[in-house]
């Protein structure tokens, strides 16, 4: 069987140092258009919540968006938007039941390259009738995505930035996103050639990607991630990295800083301690994990 994951294995060290660096809503603003426009319909249409639109459209909003779940694998973002459906006294009353995601709820735990491959791979060895359906409405969001996102290029200072790093250090993308989706962004918009390895959700989970890159070549201080999610903050305390966050809805200034100040901390050796954990607890405090309804109900 084909290692999906050997470019990042294989990975030869040409800088110093490693930085890993996340793609939708950390580099590219395409976060709120693909969620919007792209999840949520399809999942509308493919777990029949029509009577319900209205508090599906709430849910996947506050966990793909707006909750500390931001960024998190769309098929375990699927379970958790179905589980907080599920609770609702207002969907209840309106009769929805929901779907038994039993099957997907443990194929997730089980799997960690959680993508349209492996995915595939279950539905033929399985044949489960779920996670056929799982699979339908994933491959239906790759088309909307592929018809509906373009022509978002990255925030400003990005650039910038990727030029800074280019000199000193080893880049690589981090994210759950499926692959082909990230290789085309990044070509359209001519920034593919930073990046030694675009890393998505074929090659493992976030955490993985680290690992598999810096496997003790890089030294202690010198490999950091740039994302705005707390599971890129996972990611990074998982592998003993740095976590550099892009603030949600303050993207442009998260750049610049890094731009003129955080990333030269970070090649100086200056960047661990009380600086990073500044960055750090206001970034927690960001993203909630009760939905804002709970606190209107109770």
């Amino acid at each position: 069987m084909e290692d999906m994951a050997a470019p990042l294995k294989g990975l030869v060290k040409n800088r110093d140092f490693l930085i890993g660096i996340d793609s939708d809503g950390c580099v590219f603003d395409t976060m709120e258009i693909k969620h919007k426009e792209c999840f949520t319909p399809n999942i509308i249409y493919y777990w029949n919540m029509q009577c319900v639109s209205k508090y599906a459209r709430e849910a996947v909003e506050f966990v793909n968006l707006y909750s500390k779940w931001r960024g998190v694998n769309r098929f375990p973002a699927l379970l958790k938007t179905m589980e907080l459906l599920s609770a609702r006294a207002e969907v209840r009353r309106r009769g929805y039941v929901p779907h038994d995601m039993g099957p997907l709820g443990e194929w997730v735990k089980r799997e960690s390259k959680l993508g349209n491959p492996a995915l595939k791979g279950e539905v033929a060895r399985a044949g489960d009738p779920l996670m056929r359906k799982v699979l339908e409405w994933s491959l239906a969001v790759n088309e909307s995505i592929e018809k509906i996102v373009f022509g978002v290029p990255p925030f400003p200072y990005v650039r910038d930035c990727l030029d800074m790093m280019r000199e000193r250090a080893d880049m690589i993308v981090v994210s759950q996103t499926p692959g082909e989706t990230l290789i085309r962004e990044w070509e359209e918009h001519k920034i593919e050639g930073y990046a030694r390895v675009i890393a998505g959700q074929e090659m493992g989970t976030k955490s993985e990607h680290i690992r598999y890159a810096s496997n003790g070549r890089y030294g202690s201080g010198r490999v950091l991630m740039i994302g705005d999610a707390p599971g890129d903050q996972k990611a990074a305390a998982d592998n003993g990295a740095l976590f550099y966050p892009i603030f949600p809805g303050d993207e442009e200034r998260s750049w610049k800083l890094l731009r003129d100040e955080a990333l030269e901390k970070f090649f100086r050796g200056e960047y661990a301690g009380a600086y990073e954990r500044d960055f750090i607890e206001e970034f927690n405090g960001r993203l909630p994990e009760t939905p804002p309804w709970d606190k209107v109900n109770n």
